[in-house]
């Protein structure tokens, strides 16, 4: 057997460490996990309700159109059906462009550290990656399109950006697909557009009637709350939803799936106070870091990157040990830093008190 040489080289995704795992490691009752970005306030209570009725009928193979979910996110967000493509989560959405588009001796071009599915899948394909750093967090979109040449197939834009949180606003997004050649499929991953709290923010779905070659993502891991069943979904110009569907498997994404999303949609009860209280217990982390003279990224995310004066892997080890699961920027590319996700707000006046206990320590040494 031979697989491509590419995979010798490469390793899977490596997720946050368990709850479970952490309980039995530390012998703790109690586990706060702030590590995925995943929504600590659950998911609509319509869902909860409704979810034993949606498992039913699981010999039967999901409708592999997702006719009904098509039909409700294309009136909700304000597009045509057929400008849709449904993933099991936005991932596989990256994936699915990646293979419709990338191949050897075609290159892509993305900012660095961001969202790390977009290389995982272009160098699977064998393309070029291209990276440009980030600068204070930010995309340097004039060095990305100075990257772009003949051979480039998709430029890749996440806002807010993850793991930094910053977004891109209006009229500098407008001037990047004014200046991105026709042939380079424009991706703007929009995993936490529902935080977005700026005045400036992009409106992408209104910018697809203006550019042929964007494509936006979205989920309903994050703020709808629905990780645990995967569905996430692209918008685009028709043609390219029509080139992109022979690469999505025919039945990828679930029944129960495909039903949650259509009863979450219809809460937006839930969104409101999600957005709510994450904007509020946001607000109260970055006074505590303010207060302990701690840099951070403005965030328009549900999360917040922390600069240390410590190693990320440091902290996230205190953490550890006093039940808290947050992601260290030692593995995300950004040393000296942590990710938080926004929890609860007990739980982040908790993680506070532990932060401070252990920064105290740090400064004595």
């Amino acid at each position: 057997m031979k697989a491509k040489d590419i995979l010798k080289n490469m390793k899977p995704y490596k997720p946050g460490k368990g709850i479970e795992e952490v309980k039995k490691e530390f012998g703790l009752d109690r586990i706060v996990k702030l590590a995925s970005n995943e929504n600590p306030f659950g998911f609509s209570p319509v869902v909860e309700k409704e979810l034993p009725k949606l498992i039913s009928n699981l010999e039967i193979y999901p409708d592999g159109y997702g006719a009904e979910i098509r039909k409700k996110v294309a009136r909700f967000i304000g597009v045509e059906e057929n400008q849709l493509i449904f993933g099991n989560g936005s991932d596989e959405v990256v994936q699915i462009i990646c293979r419709t588009f990338l191949e050897p001796g075609a290159n892509t071009v993305m900012a660095t550290p961001t969202f790390p599915q977009y290389r995982h899948n272009a160098l699977i394909e064998g393309a070029e990656v291209r990276e440009v750093p980030l600068i204070d967090g930010h995309h340097d979109l004039e060095g990305m399109l100075e990257n772009i040449d003949e051979q480039t197939r998709v430029l890749w834009i996440c806002t807010p950006n993850n793991p930094t949180g910053v977004h891109i606003d209006q009229t500098t997004l407008q001037s990047v697909l004014e200046r991105t050649p026709d042939h380079v499929l424009v991706v703007i991953d929009e995993a936490y557009y529902e935080y977005l709290e700026a005045e400036d923010a992009f409106d992408s779905i209104e910018a697809l009637n203006h550019y042929p070659n964007l494509m936006v993502l979205r989920t309903f891991s994050k703020a709808y709350g629905l990780a645990g069943l995967r569905i996430g979904y692209g918008v685009g110009h028709p043609e390219v939803i029509q080139i992109l569907e022979p690469s999505r498997e025919p039945f990828n994404t679930s029944t129960v799936a495909q039903a949650a999303a259509l009863l979450a949609l219809d809460d937006q009860k839930f969104i409101e106070e999600t957005v709510k209280e994450n904007w509020k217990n946001k607000k109260s982390l970055m006074q505590f870091c303010e207060n302990h003279g701690l840099n951070y990224f403005d965030t328009q995310a549900n999360f917040l990157l922390i600069h240390l004066p410590c190693s990320g892997d440091e902290m996230f080890e205190y953490l550890l040990t006093k039940g808290f699961i947050v992601r260290s920027g030692e593995a995300l590319g950004l040393p000296n830093t942590i990710r938080l996700t926004i929890g609860k707000k007990e739980d982040m006046q908790e993680i506070q008190e532990a932060m401070k206990e252990k920064l105290a320590a740090v400064r004595e040494q």
